[in-house]
């Protein structure tokens, strides 16, 4: 069954690219594309692409099975105050009915875990929650460590952000009705093709209650993140590769019980180190060029085969071929 805690190790790399847009200002630059000083090379924050995911699963949520099953509401979005959303926690934490229901040998345990079933984001990102009331304020059980975590994205090449300057005939203020237009600016990158990497923690998984169906629910969401985060600023970021390392260990037929325990160890622990992996995904320019303009410049190279991979490594495409 898919609901069931993930168990498997899982690494993946992202490929995504942004065309005549900003896929992430820094506000203390003006808004401008976030890039690295020394390197030029252009920067999107983990925070910025768990948005992306976080808006996704708010517009398209799985219907929810029953009441005890996880629910995929979202506790960091706009306007919402933590303090607020986790009343309901408290109270059901608290409750002697509804605290049956709930694992945990102290309320504030108990509240945990109702936030982890009730909010996808924080079963899968974790987050701060010792705010407000006395049950989660200074507990151990109000930081929370969710399975799932993003690197900072950075572009391949360095980047040269545009600043155009744009006119608009109406203006903002009754003072300046005098005026013919009003002037503004936007940011852009002419293109760059970025890279992220992410990780997935069995340990964390059950500790949060993350399931193979909220895995399979990430990557659909981070299929689709651009799609639907459309806007003058982003209006071409686009997905180009989701190469998912699944760690399934090195004794998937075995029939030995010692050698089951031993292989979901290894699938827990992991098979092969994150880095080595990676590095089987070769990305260059082609035709000696030096500055980008388009996917096309690319090449992406997979170097991995069913051969080459290290055992108990399962490699799925999760992209569009």
């Amino acid at each position: 069954m898919k609901n069931e805690i993930l168990t498997n190790r899982h690494d993946f790399l992202l490929l995504f690219e942004v065309t005549n847009g900003n896929p992430n200002g820094d506000p203390d630059a003006g808004n401008m594309p976030r890039i690295d000083p020394n390197t030029n090379k252009g920067i999107v924050t983990d925070v910025c692409l768990k948005r992306k995911i976080r808006n996704f699963v708010e517009l398209f949520p799985p219907a929810r099975e029953s009441d005890t099953s996880n629910g995929f509401n979202i506790l960091i979005k706009q306007g919402a105050v933590i303090e607020t959303e986790q009343k309901p926690a408290i109270v059901a934490a608290k409750d002697s009915e509804n605290a049956a229901q709930l694992e945990g040998n102290s309320p504030a345990e108990k509240a945990k875990n109702w936030l982890c079933r009730e909010f996808y984001d924080v079963r899968t990102f974790g987050g701060v929650l010792s705010t407000g009331d006395d049950v989660m304020k200074g507990s151990a059980f109000g930081q929370v460590r969710g399975p799932v975590q993003f690197t900072f994205g950075q572009s391949f090449h360095p980047i040269t952000p545009l600043e155009i300057s744009i006119t608009r005939c109406a203006v903002t203020k009754e003072s300046d009705a005098s005026k013919e237009r009003t002037m503004g600016t936007k940011h852009i990158v002419p293109y760059a093709l970025y890279v992220a990497k992410g990780y997935v923690s069995p340990s964390f998984a059950e500790r949060t209650g993350f399931t193979k169906d909220d895995l399979d629910l990430l990557f659909q969401a981070i299929t689709h993140m651009f799609e639907h985060d459309h806007s003058a600023a982003r209006a071409e970021m686009i997905v180009r590769g989701i190469y998912d390392f699944e760690h399934i260990g090195t004794h998937t037929d075995a029939t030995d019980e010692q050698q089951k325990i031993q292989n979901l160890r290894e699938a827990r622990l992991g098979c092969a180190h994150a880095h080595k992996l990676f590095e089987g995904i070769q990305v260059t320019l082609i035709d000696n060029k030096e500055l980008p303009e388009s996917f096309a410049d690319y090449s992406v190279q997979n170097t991995w085969t069913a051969d080459t991979l290290p055992k108990g490594i399962k490699l799925h495409l999760r992209h569009e071929q």
